[in-house]
């Protein structure tokens, strides 16, 4: 399901890593003319570390680093850039978080300057999908990259594929790039 509002920031999520998110994410900022930020870029040392050990990451990890996101995100469009993130957010409350914060968490944005409304974060999941085979076979290709492929699993089991109300779309990494970009494009306009 897709809402026609102008979206403030676009983010691609997929399975698991290899899906591209991070090329696909590049890409379209550039074409855009958007700021991008890749999720990985953020992840806590110890996050990386418990990866790297093969140990899949919980709730407790990853919420922080999605509050870090948030924050990064609410400060960009509240100064008016337009971004694209490529982020796992693997579950609705995890890209929930990306888009309304956590009651509980301090945001780190409203020491840069008090506004007088909360700024509103208006996001479209780009969800890039694929076969297990397909990513496995792009994971075990990939170099230089803290989570391992024994990991794969776990992140085809924790995901929340995005539904409706969400404001998404789905688009199988099959596809070439461009086509993917030309997609997402379209449905931006």
């Amino acid at each position: 399901m897709f809402e026609s509002a102008t979206a403030h920031a676009v983010q691609c999520i997929s399975k698991t890593p290899s899906c591209s998110r991070s090329t696909v994410g590049a890409l379209l900022a550039s074409e855009l003319g958007w700021k991008f930020y890749d999720a990985d870029d953020y992840h806590p040392e110890e996050n990386r570390m418990k990866m790297q050990k093969g140990i899949p990451l919980n709730d407790e990890d990853r919420i922080p680093w999605l509050c870090k996101l948030h924050d990064i995100l609410r400060r960009d469009v509240a100064s008016g850039q337009r971004v694209v993130l490529a982020c796992s957010a693997l579950k609705k409350v995890y890209r929930d978080i990306l888009i309304q914060g956590k009651d509980d968490a301090p945001l780190k944005c409203d020491e840069l300057g008090k506004e007088e409304k909360p700024v509103e974060v208006k996001l479209l999941v780009v969800h890039l999908t694929g076969s297990f085979d397909i990513i496995s076979g792009r994971l075990l290709r990939r170099k230089d990259h803290f989570m391992p492929p024994e990991l794969l699993q776990s992140q085809f089991d924790t995901l929340e594929t995005p539904s409706a109300p969400e404001n998404f779309i789905q688009i199988n990494v099959d596809k070439s790039l461009s086509e993917i970009i030309a997609t997402i494009m379209e449905t931006l306009k």
